[in-house]
């Protein structure tokens, strides 16, 4: 009779644990699961030029316009007024 309570009592406990450890491990994997769906989401609707494009005419239509590395320029403030300077790119050599 005690040799049964004891092994129960012992089951119940690597029960008990191995319970917790499944329920850390699901909440791993749903936090990882909210990760990848995030990262898939940033992946598929914004790693395209092509998808970029796209939403520029279906939202933007002709609010956006092309501009080259040339048409920036630095905008500093200084003492409330606003300086334009052009913008140095440094290519690679």
């Amino acid at each position: 009779m005690l040799s049964l309570i004891i092994s129960t009592s012992l089951i119940k406990k690597s029960t008990r644990d191995l319970d917790e450890q499944i329920y850390s491990i699901q909440e791993n994997l749903l936090f990882l699961e909210d990760r990848l769906k995030d990262s898939k989401l940033e992946f598929d609707y914004l790693s395209s030029s092509e998808k970029l494009l796209e939403y520029q005419k279906l939202y933007f239509e002709n609010a956006l316009i092309k501009k080259t590395l040339s048409d920036l320029k630095i905008l500093k403030v200084i003492d409330n007024g606003i300086i334009t300077d052009e913008l140095k790119i440094l290519g690679n050599k």
